[in-house]
């Protein structure tokens, strides 16, 4: 496997991202964290009225958004539907017009649309990491999506 490297500096960008739902749906949050050369960059947010699959689509959404460059990428999600979604099904969705196999609307057209648009700037290497199974960078992620959540919760300051 090559190596996925930052061609300007010559450093991986390795990103983890995690999106969290209390009540499905319900209040969310998404969390990012990104990291080259030694740095690294924590992202999170929320919505009051959301579902997880929208979370774990916005977490990567903004992960891509923080680069200022065209990046090559190493992302890793905890979610085989953003995994196999960007990979392999979105293609088939295009081409019938934003329609499922079954000729059904796209759910999360809208980000799937956003996220196309922006994974497209940049080279990105999709891998799939099981969640909740003690890997730094996915437990950190659903910490910061955690977080997204209790900042806007009903009663909290974001």
């Amino acid at each position: 496997m090559n190596e996925v490297v930052d061609e300007k500096t010559g450093d991986l960008i390795e990103i983890y991202t995690d999106g969290a739902c209390k009540g499905n749906p319900g209040v969310g949050g998404w969390g990012a964290l990104l990291s080259s050369g030694g740095k690294t960059r924590e992202l999170f947010g929320g919505e009051l009225h959301t579902t997880n699959n929208r979370m774990e689509l916005l977490a990567v959404i903004r992960a891509l958004e923080a680069l200022k460059r065209r990046c090559r990428v190493r992302l890793h999600t905890d979610s085989k539907y953003v995994q196999q979604g960007i990979s392999e099904w979105i293609h088939a969705w295009k081409k019938r017009g934003w329609k499922t196999a079954d000729k059904k609307p796209v759910k999360n057209e809208d980000l799937w649309r956003e996220l196309d648009e922006i994974a497209g700037k940049h080279d990105v290497e999709w891998l799939w990491v099981k969640g909740h199974a003690g890997h730094d960078g996915n437990e950190r992620a659903d910490e910061l999506a955690n977080r997204g959540v209790e900042s806007v919760k009903p009663g909290q300051t974001a």
